[in-house]
């Protein structure tokens, strides 16, 4: 499985050449597209399209060329194989038959956007595309309100707009960064509030591939007696079973108070188990 350019062609790996030399068969997403990175570097493997719509027919037939003796490179249009792009079912089947998968990483559009974005990433959520109907959009927008961790999404120009209409709706008027044709000619990255960020991509003339990434729920702690977080945490033992460390995470998530006082509020207070 080997990452190729997202943009700049100079961005392949000296690997990811040699492996392509190398390989007896290229199995690609567009073999038109991967056409002009593999003549760029005057790699003549012959090619093959695997893609979202013949994955699964074609996987069978490189599986079986793979029994014969070939060695098989799989390439995406850009970026790395199975995020956001097809390879997991080649994947999923060469393993199936004992085949052994071999990563060549490289450019990824999900990891370029995260290292210039300025939010915290030492967790993330990366999210993929949005469902493109707006009921299923919001319904799952709704369901991470409440993450904490910085989100990431893919989308296209023709609903970016309303992808991020949904988001400020749903999740509130937060910072976001897009990023758009990344390492490409025209490379563009804005930050700002949903809100600044909208008007300058409403008017239909956005082009590229958008990553789009929100900034994380951020609690602002509440100020609490030792009574009031004791009173919270006693309410939470008497409505629902749960375990001390889970009584802990969810006032900590409700106030943004401290781990360690709340603890220590929770150790005094537990109620005994029989």
């Amino acid at each position: 499985m080997v990452a190729t350019p997202i943009g700049n062609l100079e961005d392949i790996t000296l690997r990811a050449l040699r492996v392509l030399k190398e390989a007896d068969l290229i199995a690609a997403e567009d073999t038109r597209h991967s056409r002009i990175l593999l003549s760029a570097y005057k790699i003549k493997t012959p090619l093959i399209s695997l893609h979202e719509h013949n994955e699964k027919e074609r996987s069978a037939l490189i599986i079986s060329r793979i029994k014969g003796g070939m060695n098989v490179a799989y390439i995406s249009d850009a970026g790395t194989p199975c995020i956001s792009d097809p390879g997991s079912h080649l994947v999923s089947f060469a393993l199936e038959n004992k085949i052994s998968v071999i990563p060549v990483p490289g450019p990824s559009a999900l990891i370029a956007a995260l290292c210039v974005c300025g939010f915290p990433v030492d967790q993330f959520l990366f999210c993929g595309f949005l469902p493109p109907k707006e009921k299923k959009r919001r319904q799952f927008l709704e369901s991470i309100q409440a993450e904490e961790k910085t989100m990431v999404f893919y989308e296209s120009p023709s609903r970016i707009a309303d992808m991020l209409q949904d988001i400020c709706s749903v999740l509130g008027d937060r910072q976001i960064v897009i990023a758009r044709e990344l390492t490409k000619v025209f490379e563009e990255i804005k930050r700002g509030r949903i809100s600044d960020i909208l008007s300058q991509v409403s008017s239909g003339n956005a082009k590229g591939e958008f990553t789009v990434i929100l900034q994380g729920t951020v609690y602002k702690p509440v100020l609490l007696t030792d009574d009031e977080i004791q009173e919270k945490l006693l309410r939470l033992w008497t409505e629902r079973s749960i375990s001390l460390r889970d009584a802990v995470a969810d006032v900590v998530r409700q106030t943004g108070l401290s781990r360690k006082r709340v603890y220590d509020m929770a150790v005094k207070v537990r109620p005994v188990r029989d």
